[in-house]
């Protein structure tokens, strides 16, 4: 009988013990769960906080108010400077921009535009920049005018695109021009095919000169009016006048399978143009 009630107890009392464990690992992954909701919810109003949207940050960044009046005063010394130094570059370096022009363009206006509204860079500094490049733009056009070896390393020189109313293909190869681009830039002086001109030339600025025919000597040439040269052809069916799509060659070519450009050695043809420039 005792042996019994001993056994009842110690039932009794690991029941108690399991049952105590158990709520003691509940309420501990409560605290846990209310903790992890409060750091969250923290973090959470801490991310608004600093997300927080302000016009005064929007507008003036991290600068005060009284900030504004200093961009005024160095908005109107930079342009001063910037005015002043295109003056001394005189009119071919605001006019006509080669490839050395408007780096220094670009370096200057680098220069000018940073002191204008950033507090941490002085104006001072940008004077000394817009000193030491307008001073290497005087070195190397002085240089340039004494030697054309450097007129030719520093400004380029000007190529011959079209001769005699057919591309000067080697020239053309060098130069990263495509020849849609090209063929709108000659669309847009009036010519519609190329025995108009007789010769293009692109300047060491980017720019192309031309020298036209005159009416009466104007010859059959590659055309160059929008979709004009969608249809190629190799073989030739009828006797007359045909354009080398590739180079402009144009010859008076008899019916064949096929012709091989005597320029360029490729065999697709269209027929040529003899229409006059229209001015």
């Amino acid at each position: 009988m005792t042996c019994e009630l001993l056994a009842k107890f110690r039932q009794r009392n690991c029941w108690q013990f399991f049952c105590f464990l158990l709520t003691g690992l509940l309420n501990s992954n409560k605290v846990k769960n209310i903790e992890s909701g409060l750091s969250t919810q923290f973090a959470s109003m801490h991310l608004l906080q600093v997300n927080k949207f302000t016009w005064k940050e929007f507008l003036l960044g991290s600068e005060e108010w009284l900030f504004l009046p200093e961009v005024l005063v160095r908005s109107v010394i930079m342009f001063a400077i910037i005015l002043t130094s295109l003056a001394l570059l005189g009119k071919r370096g605001v006019k006509q921009l080669s490839v050395f022009e408007l780096v220094v363009i670009i370096g200057l206006g680098s220069a000018a535009g940073d002191p204008m509204f950033y507090k941490d860079v002085g104006v001072l500094p940008a004077i000394l920049v817009f000193v030491v490049v307008i001073c290497l733009y005087i070195l190397v056009t002085y240089l340039v005018g004494k030697s054309k070896k450097v007129e030719y390393l520093v400004e380029g020189k000007a190529v011959y695109l079209i001769d005699e109313g057919s591309f000067a293909v080697e020239n053309f190869k060098k130069e990263p021009l495509a020849q849609d681009e090209f063929f709108a830039e000659l669309r847009l002086k009036g010519v519609s095919q190329l025995g108009q001109v007789h010769k293009a030339i692109i300047e060491t600025n980017g720019g192309v000169s031309l020298f036209f025919y005159e009416d009466k000597d104007v010859k059959p040439g590659l055309p160059i009016m929008p979709g004009s040269l969608d249809s190629p052809f190799k073989q030739i069916n009828n006797a007359g006048w045909y354009s080398c799509i590739f180079c402009g060659c144009t010859k008076q070519l008899k019916p064949a399978s096929k012709h091989t450009c005597s320029e360029c050695g490729k065999e697709k043809w269209v027929m040529s143009s003899d229409k006059k420039r229209v001015r």
